[in-house]
């Protein structure tokens, strides 16, 4: 069974308190699939770029009026990006400690920027995308690589439990079919070729090593990429597939690997729903993959639809107990929801 034929979040939470964070993501996914804590809200360098400045080995970010900046040496941004990832760090080992699951087999996930994402959005010294330079896009991979392996490495020894890593690829779609900006209308930022998107992933999958996953929220999956990658499942929204999404989804489940399906919404619907209507959101997009369900009870997991950082903490943990309870009840027995 795939470690990530389970429930989980996403990695972003409401609020600015780790603890507290930590404590509802242990308590409701401790025997799913539970993961740190990203809190946005807490400014420069606790977003998903922000993380990702904290993590790179001989790279350091700064601050500009767009976003990040590639910079020479680490300052200010970096190393508050590195107190909080500590800060994180610390929360959910005391949670860990506190739930006495130090020491067992449970799977607990870190997540990080991809690659791809992260060049698209850092910039360089000049003002243009990383990505239009393509020594800083293998430097950035070959440094987020080596980076997340040592902190899931770091994480593991901590908690004394295995630890698995989510690439979060939001840009990936954009990157792909030439639709990221450039810094004027004369300097566009040309489509990224699939070989080397390709290559730029499994760059960071071989340097993490074991079951690594991708996430993305976005419409226009790039099945074909994933297809041809190393990454062992892929996250998505389960509001944005089509039809040829689900083409690509079944080559990807048949090749032997797994799908986390976003099936619970990332804020507060108007009226709340059951688990039992999570588990049929979750079935009716199963079922149009053309496998029975039974195929496919080791190979599907359930998440919400994206990150819960939008959330109310109410509604964040009742998403990550509706994708435990669903999850749990197409592991049970598919064929009975």
């Amino acid at each position: 069974m795939s470690v990530f034929a389970k429930a989980s979040g996403i990695g972003s939470w409401p609020g600015i308190k780790p603890r507290e964070a930590a404590e509802v993501v242990v308590g409701e996914l401790a025997d799913a699939l539970a993961h740190i804590v990203e809190l946005p809200a807490r400014g420069v360098g606790a977003d998903l770029l922000g993380r990702a400045g904290a993590l790179l080995i001989d790279v350091a970010i700064d601050v500009v009026p767009r976003g990040y900046r590639l910079a020479a040496r680490p300052g200010a941004v970096t190393r508050r990006a590195v107190s909080l990832l500590d800060e994180d760090m610390d929360a959910l080992e005391e949670a860990w400690e506190v739930a006495g699951l130090r020491g067992g087999d449970r799977v607990v996930k870190v997540q990080a920027a991809g690659p791809i994402t992260l060049a698209a959005e850092l910039e360089l010294a000049n003002g243009h995308r990383a990505i239009t330079d393509s020594g800083a896009v293998r430097d950035l991979a070959a440094s987020l690589g080596e980076g997340v392996a040592a902190h899931r490495a770091a994480l593991a020894r901590r908690l004394e439990t295995p630890v698995v890593v989510q690439f979060d690829e939001p840009s990936l779609p954009k990157a792909l079919g030439g639709q990221l900006t450039g810094v004027t209308a004369l300097s566009p930022v040309a489509p990224l070729d699939e070989a080397v998107a390709v290559a730029l992933l499994d760059t960071c999958a071989a340097a993490v090593g074991d079951e690594v996953l991708l996430h993305g929220c976005a419409p226009g999956f790039p099945w074909k990429v994933l297809q041809d990658s190393a990454f062992s499942a892929v996250s998505v929204d389960a509001s944005t597939l089509g039809a040829s999404d689900l083409d690509g989804i079944a080559a990807f489940v048949e090749s032997g690997r797994a799908v986390m399906f976003g099936v619970v919404a990332a804020t507060a619907p108007p009226r709340r729903p059951s688990t039992e209507e999570v588990a049929a959101a979750l079935v009716a997009v199963t079922d149009r993959l053309g496998f029975g369900r039974s195929a496919l009870r080791d190979r599907i997991g359930v998440t919400p639809a994206c990150g819960l950082a939008g959330a109310t903490p109410e509604w964040a943990r009742l998403a990550i107990e509706l994708a435990r309870g669903a999850a749990e009840a197409f592991a049970e027995d598919p064929d009975a929801i």
